[in-house]
Order: structure tokens, then sequence, then C-alpha cells
């Protein structure tokens, strides 16, 4: 088994500042959650941009943000804009307990080893409860959680504008994509596509 990861974020921890709180505790300035931490502390020790085939639509209602969670369809005919951390398992396993509202430690600890042979595992029913790794980086796998079901089973949900902007911070932050192009991205989304424009997403960006 692995010891390392890409922890393949393509929500509000490709904002490496957001992803601190889920490893060393505390609470983000919205103030909505305070977070446990991970057991292991440490930053990641690289962060980079990848792009992963699929794609990423808005579902369900946030308890942080209000409005549509970001999810990821890796079947689906697109591409995902996506930040890569390198982490522990450990780590990944307990900031996917966090993503569950559940305690992380040793009883929340994910059996990765179908994910990493068949490249999707199916671990329960709940909305990040299903591994998949979208390939390899550096000899080691990148590795993400999504929702069970796929891009047109369940409603699309409109993403808030605190929640848009945070996403294109992070994304922007990663240093591969310029404005426009993070904004005609995000805008296209399903569940922000037909609600939010290209120039609406940008002007959140310049604000």
């Amino acid at each position: 088994m692995t010891t390392e990861v890409w922890y393949t974020s393509y929500g509000s921890n490709t904002h490496v500042d957001r992803l601190a709180y889920y490893i060393v505790g505390g609470t983000p300035p919205d103030g909505a959650r305070s977070y446990p931490g991970c057991r292991d502390r440490r930053l990641p020790t690289a962060s980079v941009p990848v792009e992963l085939a699929g794609i990423l639509y808005f579902a369900t209602e946030s308890a942080v943000w209000t409005g549509g969670r970001a999810f990821y369809d890796p079947y689906a005919d697109g591409r995902v804009l996506a930040r890569a951390h390198r982490i522990t398992t450990e780590q990944f396993c307990d900031i996917a307990a966090q993503e569950m509202y559940r305690d992380p430690g040793p009883d929340t600890d994910l059996d990765l080893t179908g994910a990493l042979r068949d490249g999707r595992a199916v671990l329960g029913d709940g909305r990040y409860e299903t591994l998949v790794r979208p390939g390899t980086l550096d000899g080691l796998p990148l590795l993400t959680f999504t929702a069970p079901w796929r891009l047109h089973d369940v409603p699309w949900n409109t993403p808030s504008a605190g929640y848009l902007r945070h996403l294109a911070a992070g994304l922007l932050a990663a240093g591969a994509w310029d404005a426009d192009t993070v904004a005609g991205y995000l805008a296209s989304c399903p569940g922000a596509a037909g609600h939010w424009t290209e120039r609406r997403v940008h002007d959140l960006i310049a604000g």
C-alpha cells in the first residue's frame, strides 16, 4: 500500500489556505464550521495544477456555503481543473472523514485497495464516499472522492457567489490558468451554467 497520495481537489480544497483547516484544524474565516484536523498536521509537501477527464457539476445543498456543492463525474465527457496536494494516505483518510462530518482517526480509515487497483471504489452511499483514482503523478496515485451517483442522476443546484469565488481563487493560485479560463470553466459546469455567465464569474474574481 502506498504511504503517500496526491489528494486531488476539484472543490473548495483547491485553495491551500482552506485545506490547511482540514489538516491543522480550526475555524475558517466564514465561521460556518470548525474542523478537528488530521492526526498528522504537516501541510502538503507540494501542490500542483492538474486536469482530469470528466465533468465537475454542482448538486445537493452545502451547509457551509449554501447553494450547490461540487462533485466529479469521471465518466462524463469533458475536463476538470483541479489541484493535487501531496499528502500521506492517513491524512487523505482524515480529510475524507471530515468531509463526511465524521471524526478523523483510525476508526474512519478508508480501504484504498479497490480504488488504487480498479480506479474507482464505492465505499458507502454518502456524498463523498466514492473514491476515484484518475491517474498517477510522479509515481504516486492521484486520488479523490465524490458521490456514488452520476452527473444526470441528481438535480443540479446553483452554487453561491462565495463558493464560486473561492473555487476560482484556488484554481488561479495554482498558476496554470488565467482568469478568463477559470471564469469560462466554472460558468460552463452543470448547475452553474445558465445561472452564472462567464462575465459574472469574472466579476467575482475581479472583486
